[in-house]
């Protein structure tokens, strides 16, 4: 390995990736490690604390802003309905952004490899390394390949008295970008214990909150007006997560099945997300077909599959987004929902597209479309069963013969 290795790290500040920084220099002898830490909606904090870090590691830390383009993808996750197992993919869809981010910034800084500090028992190392292994740089994975522990990281950190307190930095692993909180470790792990409220930060206690509506605007799938205002993608989903998480709106406490089968306990914040995914899929129920509805949830569970691998840049999701762009040209209206109690849930839509008839719904019209009567369903209700009945008739017949 030459003088001028250079690895640039998937950097956050926290234990993992900063203990990671001198098992590279010292374990794997690169020469320099750059860090690289992307915005896709973190709080605010947590860039200061990334600097302050780096700093003191004499590690040099390149800050992308990918908000826009993870919001983008937010949206165009809600045309697929996308959730995992009953969860929007928050850290699943951010992950293979920041995975790209960090690629261009190691190609503009002539590295030789990328690292990052995921466990080898969770999903993120799948998802970064499927962007990184389209490209000529290696992949290190330090925790994985030296089969670190997160107790075995604390005692390091101290003996080396690296900056991140010993690894005390709270009881919870806490991921956080604009589509989805998430909240896992501790006592949390044993799927028994019932979590506290201070571990919610979005969402807060609904009690005696008064309901509220809100009015989402679609334009061929994608929401782009709240309240009758026209909003861009990154204010849309910090308004709501505001919003909806006055209410309550957006918790999950799931037990998820990860991609190498391992199933974990898992807590979720997501007030944006969920109300985006209701009023989205009330809006496609009143302008798609039953066959299209039918058909779409297919479409949809297989996308959400592929979004949670992060495997979203793949030749299946473009044919599957074949389809989902196809009902989308007429999922353009309005759908109201109320916030209330913890709930989402939609009130009122409206389309020009809308495959309704009021006049042929109503119980107090008798004439409608095609001149259609009550009287002509006589030999539908006739017919309907017919199958089974027959069938029912045979089988006793055949039993009264025995």
């Amino acid at each position: 390995m030459s003088d001028t290795d250079r690895v640039a790290l998937a950097f956050s500040g926290g234990l993992d990736t900063t203990v990671c920084v001198p098992l590279l220099e010292e374990e794997y002898g690169y020469d320099e490690v750059i860090g690289v830490t992307v915005d896709v909606g973190q709080p605010e904090k947590e860039f200061a604390e990334a600097e302050e870090t780096a700093e003191a590691l004499g590690v040099e830390n390149y800050v992308v802003d990918a908000r826009e383009e993870f919001a983008q993808l937010c949206l165009r996750s809600v045309k697929a309905n996308a959730t995992y197992q009953g969860y929007p993919l928050g850290t699943a869809l951010a992950r293979p952004v920041i995975a790209e981010a960090i690629l261009d910034v190691a190609l503009e800084q002539d590295c030789t490899a990328l690292a990052h500090g995921c466990t080898g028992k969770g999903n993120d190392q799948l998802r970064f390394e499927a962007v990184w292994r389209n490209s000529p740089l290696d992949v290190i994975a330090p925790v994985r390949e030296l089969g670190l522990t997160r107790e075995w990281e604390k005692e390091y950190a101290l003996e080396r008295d690296l900056p991140v307190e010993g690894g005390s930095e709270g009881r919870y692993s806490v991921d956080t970008n604009l589509w989805s909180r998430s909240i896992e470790g501790s006592e949390l792990e044993d799927p028994a214990t019932i979590p506290e409220d201070d571990i919610y930060d979005w969402t807060t206690n609904p009690s005696g909150k008064e309901a509220e509506l809100v009015e989402i605007t679609f334009e061929a799938g994608e929401p782009v007006a709240l309240d009758g205002e026209d909003i861009g993608p990154v204010a849309l989903i910090e308004t709501l997560n505001e919003q909806a998480g006055a209410h309550g709106v957006g918790r999950t406490d799931m037990m998820e099945d990860r991609m190498l089968g391992l199933k974990v306990r898992e807590n979720y914040e997501h007030p944006a997300a969920t109300v985006l995914l209701t009023a989205h899929e009330a809006l496609e129920g009143l302008v798609l077909t039953q066959e299209e509805r039918q058909f779409k949830q297919q479409i949809d569970q297989q996308w959400s599959l592929k979004g949670y691998q992060g495997l979203i840049d793949s030749p299946f999701v473009d044919a599957l987004e074949g389809f989902i762009e196809s009902t989308q040209s007429r999922v353009t209206g309005t759908v109201t929902v109320k916030l209330e109690g913890g709930h989402c849930r939609p009130v009122a839509r409206e389309s020009d597209y809308a495959v309704y008839s009021e006049s042929a719904a109503s119980f107090d019209e008798e004439d409608v479309i095609g001149g259609i009567t009550q009287e002509d369903a006589t030999g539908v209700a006739k017919y309907h069963g017919f199958q089974s009945r027959l069938a029912n008739r045979a089988i006793e017949n055949a039993r009264k013969n025995e």
